[in-house]
């Protein structure tokens, strides 16, 4: 599944060629993703200028000069295509600027999801409102704040929107390493002296990821068609039965239905 660094990566190469264009024209080749198609996309977005691009959690944003915001989730196996030289079955929306660039959102198992949302009401949209806090720019007393008197364990509560906004399977485990917490930990108890150590560890592992270009997993790929390379620095993430470099042995169970992946030796 596209994470934060997958979704971040998605959207600066999007505003390369849809920054300051017109939408010249726009076409929904099916009637839904994970849920209908906004009927009156094509009505709003044809014509519309693209004056900013951005990301709310793993949502990219596309904010028009109509006061119109394109709301996009990549879901499970979603990814944008700029400039293709065919199309492809699963290419669901199409859209072409006016300098003539052609992007298609393209999403084979069809769990993402496109909206059309009035700019100034996007803070109250329902999926947006109930986010917490975006992990680049989270503090570890906000964290706190927010694991205070939760006994569920510390790598479930990061997976929880609601908590922190952003964080997927793959870099809550590499943070959890980095700042030797076991992903069993009981939330609550963490101390701000070992939170201080995982919020950076957060930043870091995100900010690594992005500038790889995210983790190719499967069939991710940024829009110009490069893979991302930071699965190659991957230290637990499915590594199972591999040695640390502590000397412990990295170790798999299941937590939440997802995989989790953790040094038995570095993390505690």
């Amino acid at each position: 599944m596209p994470e934060l660094p997958e979704v971040e990566t998605t959207v600066r190469g999007l505003e390369h060629v849809l920054k300051g264009r017109r939408i010249k024209s726009v076409e929904v080749r099916r009637p839904d993703l994970r849920r209908s198609f906004p009927n009156d996309l094509g009505q709003r977005l044809t014509g519309a200028t693209v004056i900013g691009l951005g990301r709310r959690a793993k949502y990219g944003l596309i904010h028009t000069d109509r006061d119109d915001t394109v709301i996009f989730h990549l879901g499970m196996s979603g990814s944008w295509r700029i400039n293709h030289s065919r199309l492809e079955k699963h290419d669901h929306l199409l859209l072409e600027t006016d300098e003539g660039s052609r992007l298609a959102l393209n999403d084979p198992r069809r769990f993402g999801s496109v909206d059309l949302v009035p700019t100034g009401e996007l803070s109250e949209w329902s999926a947006l409102r109930a986010l917490g806090p975006e992990p680049l720019t989270v503090t570890p007393e906000e964290l706190q704040r927010r694991l205070a008197g939760r006994s569920a364990p510390i790598k479930l509560l990061l997976l929880d929107q609601r908590i922190i906004a952003g964080l997927g399977n793959i870099y809550v485990c590499e943070a959890l390493y980095r700042a030797g917490i076991h992903p069993k930990r009981p939330g609550g108890s963490i101390s701000l002296e070992r939170l201080y150590r995982l919020v950076p560890a957060i930043h870091d592992i995100l900010d690594e990821a992005i500038a790889a270009g995210g983790s190719t997993l499967k069939d991710f790929a940024a829009p110009d068609g490069e893979l991302g390379y930071f699965s190659k620095s991957f230290s637990v993430y499915g590594r199972e039965g591999q040695p640390c470099s502590c000397g412990g042995v990295v170790k798999r169970f299941v937590q939440g239905g997802r995989s989790t992946f953790y040094c038995t030796r570095c993390q505690r």
